[in-house]
């Protein structure tokens, strides 16, 4: 299926969703210290199960500065999977001390494969595609935010 009739198809799905399916996220700031630089971004934080189960899903764009933040609380080893998400996105999975345990960059698009932490995660971070490779993150990089290394 190519890019336009998938994007069709998610916003058909997403328009026959009743409204009550549809959640609100909280908004915050968030840095990744990486190399002697800091990265901010606005994240939007999902910390129910109706919250993290939609993520990031339908939506079409996403600000270059933008990300998503799963919160899991106890830390815990995590899947995530793009099932019904459009946009290409790269996961940084984070530890309860706020360092990079593993990434994954560029998870495609609609797919239903599971993508594991690579052991027990405080947060995973979603942000656009390609921005891994943009800002050179890797493990071991630290990410700050109120609700990670507490």
């Amino acid at each position: 299926m190519n890019r336009r009739a998938f994007i069709a198809l998610a916003a058909c799905i997403a328009l026959a969703a009743p409204a009550a399916a549809v959640v609100t996220f909280e908004k915050s700031e968030l840095t990744i210290e990486s190399d002697g630089k800091s990265h901010h971004f606005t994240i939007e934080i999902a910390r129910t199960p109706e919250q993290s189960q939609q993520g990031l899903m339908f939506r079409a764009k996403m600000a270059a500065d933008a990300g998503m933040l799963f919160l899991y609380d106890p830390p815990q080893p995590v899947s995530m999977w793009m099932y019904q998400t459009i946009l290409p996105l790269d996961m940084l999975f984070i530890g309860a001390d706020g360092k990079v345990v593993n990434i994954r960059e560029r998870a495609v698009p609609g797919s239903t494969d599971t993508i594991p932490s690579a052991g027990p995660v405080r947060a995973v971070l979603e942000l656009n595609g390609g921005t891994v490779a943009r800002l050179k993150l890797k493990p071991g990089d630290r990410v700050r935010h109120a609700e990670i290394a507490r």
